[in-house]
């Protein structure tokens, strides 16, 4: 397979074949006048063979100035695709770049998402009742997911906690109640003796009548 075989550029082909024309047309032409030189003819040429051969030399100078247009449109075209070439490459090398970004984009988030599932929240430590036992208390929430269950079962929690604080709330109060009202028997008590001391000083001189009468 030659060289033009692989050459599919419309243009291209028409600068490969205009070349070849105008090569095999000056090879004819060389050989023309080798001929015409080389026969004997009293040192002259022809007049026949020399109007062939300025014919062939038209044709020829016509060839060459056509090939050299096909070149020069083929190098302009040559030019503008090595242009073109270059700013695609640009553009890939643009993509490229994104892409890479993208991937370096989605590796982040992934550890992002890994370490937030691998988190240890403060409620998975919550000292909440098994679900079993939650949904056989609310069944209204056997058909939740995952987070609902999990939000209702810390709501049920924190109300429980909630009514426990409140019941902590009243016995404190109730406590403190019988604290006051033990203070003040204490102290009713204490009175109660010092009243009793004054009225057992105050009896004493009447009991010493009593002893000094019997």
């Amino acid at each position: 397979m030659t060289t033009d075989a692989h050459i599919t550029d419309p243009s291209l082909a028409a600068v490969i074949e205009t070349s070849q024309a105008a090569r095999e047309q000056a090879q004819a032409l060389i050989d023309l006048i080798a001929q015409a030189t080389a026969a004997d003819n009293n040192g002259q040429i022809p007049a026949d063979v020399l109007t062939e051969i300025s014919r062939q030399q038209k044709l020829l100078v016509t060839n060459i100035a056509h090939l050299r247009g096909l070149h020069r449109a083929a190098h302009f075209r040559a030019r503008d695709t090595k242009s073109q070439t270059a700013e695609a490459r640009h553009e890939v090398d643009v993509l490229h770049l994104q892409l890479q970004n993208l991937y370096y984009e989605q590796r982040h988030l992934e550890g992002e998402i890994a370490a937030c599932e691998g988190f240890e929240h403060t409620y998975q430590q919550l000292p909440l009742i098994p679900v079993e036992e939650f949904l056989a208390q609310h069944p209204e929430h056997a058909a939740d997911d995952e987070n609902a269950l999990m939000v209702a079962r810390i709501n049920h929690e924190r109300a429980a906690r909630e009514a426990l604080e409140q019941q902590r709330l009243e016995l404190q109060k109730r406590k403190q109640k019988l604290i006051a009202e033990n203070k003040k028997r204490r102290d009713d008590l204490a009175n109660l003796d010092k009243d009793l001391e004054k009225f057992i000083d105050a009896a004493k001189p009447i009991q010493k009548m009593f002893e000094k009468v019997v």
